[in-house]
């Protein structure tokens, strides 16, 4: 056959630019034993080409259309439809006909046929493109045929193909269109079989969708149909759908839906031996890709036929394993209030800077907790630990306890366990200088490290940062740092739990929390207030600064009055905070320092809502409220039996609080700082593999671990495939959203707020800080988007230290991720800000621009 068809057994796995997505998994299917694939070929993208290449009114068309923003959409909508017109009425060339005539003729003109649309840009692992072309069946004859194949090329350009394409970054001329021509099959039965659940991502659960007459009503939502859960070749669940209607092929061509038979409409579509039989042939296709399959079928006289077979790219991945036992993880990124994915430089740093046993799985790192749940007391320590920081993640570990998926085993030695350092002696004198000689330590370590490491270059520079990174290790996992945070920890868990019972009061310690010494991360959003006030008084550095697009703007200030003051205090801010950064645990995210324009709509909303000297003030009303707190807690309690002692014990805790309280900012900080001071190092070898034409730019090393990094430095050699294959990757991930607990089948455990006596539609969270507020919503997902009013409640995914500069504008805070110890809930509660996080969906739930209320104390938003 000539280049402009190949049938179904000629296609190998190196052609998807010829037969697309779908034509190149019908390739592979049909050469599966023992799988039935109807027969057909394709009409290869070279066809496609040919017929299109000399159209100078579509590449005029097309230039259109690249110049289309997605908000385009009436413009879009319009070029498309032109487009579409203008290929149907392109005649098909001459020698493209004389091929499809040819093969139609050795399968059987006489023959029904499905003409299938199939792009190369289709089925791939980050971006689906299912369903975003036609498909028609039951064709019958040549010239229907042909013209269907018209059909099937211009539908490339229906608005919604367009719009995705828009959407995921294709550029139009560089997607190309197969058409597969294959015999119709006319089923009693037909569906989709998931090889994995797709509700759960269960790797071991297989799920079938079955429906009479044609699969086309099911996939397009037309009809209802059963659904069967297959495990282990047995069914563990039926759910019969009434079907009322069906899609079957008409004698002349086309289809028509047809009445089911009352009897009909709620019997079981296929037989239990169906079924199973249907389940051990999904998994022989699944074992032939090598991964979890999304498969169309069809049942003829008692036989399956397979028409479609796609990788199922909405699953997130399984965190890698040494063997094939049962194993839970638990999400870092939850912890971290990073949920993104991550570069590979910055995942492989961050596990080299860890003592935790850590897995990659979709960009994210997760902690295998099995060691955990196996013993009795691993399981209590893990339950006492997760439980208070994030219910959903132990009402999950819950769920995973009481399905025995992990055996108890007799306790082990602690040491084993990865949790044994959160039980740290924490006896620890009360004394406030023990965290000034930690943050001295520290700082001393950092101005170090910053002078040494200028000398090096090349090997040495990757050996150095290894040898650091010990330091880094030392500093952040010291004892005496560790005490210090759980004897803060263990103060406000025995302040909020003595103070409900002795005096009926909930989460006091918030209160508590407020305004004190030595928070690194609340002094950073207060230090912008004092920036605030340097710029107030001049009117045209404030105006120049409201006009500024690029980073170049600090150089340009001088030659504006109170320019040069201006930037002085960018800069001093810079030197102190400008390593932090949304996502700052990943090296490879973008700095303030170098991007500053990132503070500058920060700094101006400063200048517009506040007063001079706001800085001073609000921490002075945090400290005085605290004080107040504390003065009536201590007169409340010494009226109560043994008041005295109770008064005595209470005033201990509340000053280990206030000393050291803050310091629980403090060790990120650190880490942080390094990683910036290595990052400045790693980029200078990056620029020189750029010159060498080892790499094409700089941020192409993100792509690169750091022990693959050391080898391109030190070879000055790459393929680099490698950096195309994991950005591509890196697209995928950013799709999918990280689950709180995975186990090793890849099911997602979900967890959930077991409450009683909230509101009607109340939306359910974790309460960190306490109190009650009413306001405005900002549903804000970029920190650089946020405009906001003195009174806002700021809704968003997540908050790192980076967010807390507009914590100093907002009145309370809801967050889809945190726990009742991550920086978000820390920082919330010393500003005095109610917050509830661990809100599901909440970004979808509450409107931007909605009045809600906000309860801290009992963890709930209700919208009014």
């Amino acid at each position: 056959m000539g280049s402009y068809v190949v049938r179904f057994q000629e296609i190998d796995k190196t052609q998807l630019l010829l037969v697309g997505g779908k034509g190149l998994h019908l390739g592979e299917l049909s050469k599966i034993h023992g799988i039935h694939v109807p027969s057909g070929f394709c009409v290869t993208t070279e066809a496609y080409q040919k017929a299109l290449e000399q159209n100078e009114t579509l590449h005029e068309l097309l230039d259109q259309l690249t110049l289309l923003k997605l908000e385009n959409r009436n413009q879009i909508g319009e070029v498309s439809r032109r487009i579409r017109k203008n290929i149907m009425e392109i005649e098909i060339p001459s020698e493209v006909v004389k091929d499809i005539t040819h093969s139609i003729s050795q399968f059987g003109e006489e023959h029904a046929y499905a003409v299938r649309s199939s792009a190369t840009a289709e089925d791939l692992p980050h971006a689906s493109f299912a369903g975003q072309q036609d498909t028609y069946l039951n064709v019958i004859g040549k010239e229907a045929i042909l013209q269907h194949i018209s059909k099937c090329w211009a539908s490339l350009y229906t608005d919604r193909a367009v719009i995705y394409r828009m959407q995921n970054g294709f550029d139009h001329r560089q997607v190309y269109l197969s058409v597969i021509v294959q015999q119709m099959v006319f089923p009693q039965a037909s569906g989709v079989l998931f090889t994995a659940d797709p509700i759960t991502s269960n790797r071991k659960l297989l799920s079938i969708d079955a429906s009479y007459g044609l699969g086309e009503a099911l996939v397009s939502g037309f009809v209802s149909a059963d659904c069967y859960k297959v495990k282990e070749e047995k069914i563990v669940d039926k759910m019969i759908a009434t079907k009322k209607i069906a899609i079957y092929g008409r004698k002349s061509g086309g289809t028509e839906s047809r009445q089911i038979d009352p009897e009909q409409q709620k019997t079981q579509t296929l037989t239990d031996q169906q079924i199973l039989q249907l389940g051990r042939l999904g998994r022989q296709i699944e074992s032939y890709f090598g991964c979890p399959q999304d498969i169309e079928w069809c049942l003829v006289d008692k036989t399956f036929y397979f028409v479609q077979s796609r990788p199922i790219t909405t699953l997130y991945p399984i965190p890698e394993s040494d063997d094939r036992a049962n194993r839970v993880y638990v999400s870092v990124g939850h912890q971290q209030m990073m949920t993104d994915p991550m570069k590979p430089l910055g995942l492989s740093l961050f596990l080299l800077t860890t003592n935790a046993s850590m897995h990659k799985a979709g960009g994210r790192l997760f902690v295998d907790i099995t060691h955990n749940l196996a013993s009795p007391d691993g399981r209590e320590m893990l339950l006492n630990t997760l439980g208070p920081s994030d219910p959903l993640i132990k009402d999950a570990l819950m769920t995973i306890i009481e399905r025995d998926f992990i055996q108890l085993l007799p306790n082990d030695s602690p040491s084993k366990n990865n949790l044994s350092r959160f039980s740290a002696d924490i006896q620890i004198e009360n004394d406030p200088t023990i965290v000034s000689d930690l943050i001295e330590s520290s700082q001393t370590s950092i101005k170090e490290l910053n002078q040494n490491i200028q000398m090096k270059s090349g090997s040495d520079l990757f050996d150095f940062i290894l040898e650091d990174l010990q330091q880094l290790k030392k500093i952040s996992f010291d004892p005496q740092s560790l005490r210090v945070i759980m004897a803060a920890i263990n103060a406000s868990s025995w302040i909020n739990e003595k103070m409900n019972q002795w005096l009926g009061e909930k989460n006091v310690a918030d209160t508590l929390s407020q305004s004190v010494p030595h928070n690194i991360t609340s002094e950073m959003g207060l230090a912008l207030l004092d920036v605030a006030d340097v710029i107030r008084p001049y009117p045209e550095v404030i105006n120049y600064l409201q006009q500024v697009q690029d980073d170049h703007f600090l150089d340009e200030l001088v030659q504006f009055d109170g320019g040069q003051e201006t930037k002085d205090a960018i800069h001093n801010y810079l030197n102190k905070y400008g390593m932090r950064c949304v996502g700052e645990i990943d090296i490879t995210k973008t700095r303030w320092s170098e991007k500053p324009i990132i503070l500058i709509p920060m700094i101006l909303n400063n200048i517009k809502t506040f007063e001079p000297n706001a800085s001073k003030r609000k921490f002075e009303q945090g400290r005085q409220e605290a004080l107040k707190k504390e003065q009536e807690l201590l007169n409340r309690l010494k009226k109560l039996p043994d008041g005295e002692q109770k008064a005595k014990e209470t005033k201990k805790m509340i000053d280990l609080i206030r000393n050291f309280i803050g310091y629980r900012e403090y060790p990120k900080y650190g880490i942080i700082n390094r990683y910036f001071i290595y990052k400045q190092s790693l980029m200078k070898e990056a620029e020189q593999l750029v010159d060498a034409c080892v790499i094409h730019e700089k941020e192409d090393i993100y792509y690169l671990s750091f022990e693959e990094l050391h080898e391109v430095v030190r070879t000055n050699k790459l393929d680099y495939q490698i950096i195309k294959k994991r950005k591509d990757e890196y697209r995928l991930y950013e799709r999918l959203a990280p689950p709180r607990v995975i186990t090793s089948d890849g099911e997602i455990i979900s967890g959930e707020y077991k409450r009683e006596n909230l509101p009607d539609e109340a939306i359910v969270g974790l309460p960190v800080s306490t109190g009650v507020i009413e306001g405005r919503a900002r549903v804000i997902l970029n920190m650089e988007d946020a405009v906001l009013e003195d009174g806002d409640i700021l809704v968003t995914t997540f908050t790192d230290p980076s967010w807390t500069p507009l914590f100093v504008s907002i009145k309370g805070l809801v967050t889809e991720v945190g726990g009742l110890m991550t920086h978000g809930a820390v920082i919330a509660r010393e500003y005095g800000l109610p917050t509830v996080v661990g809100v599901e969906n909440a970004t979808k739930l509450i409107k931007d621009g909605q009045r809600i209320r906000v309860n801290g104390t009992e963890g709930y938003i209700e919208i009014l």
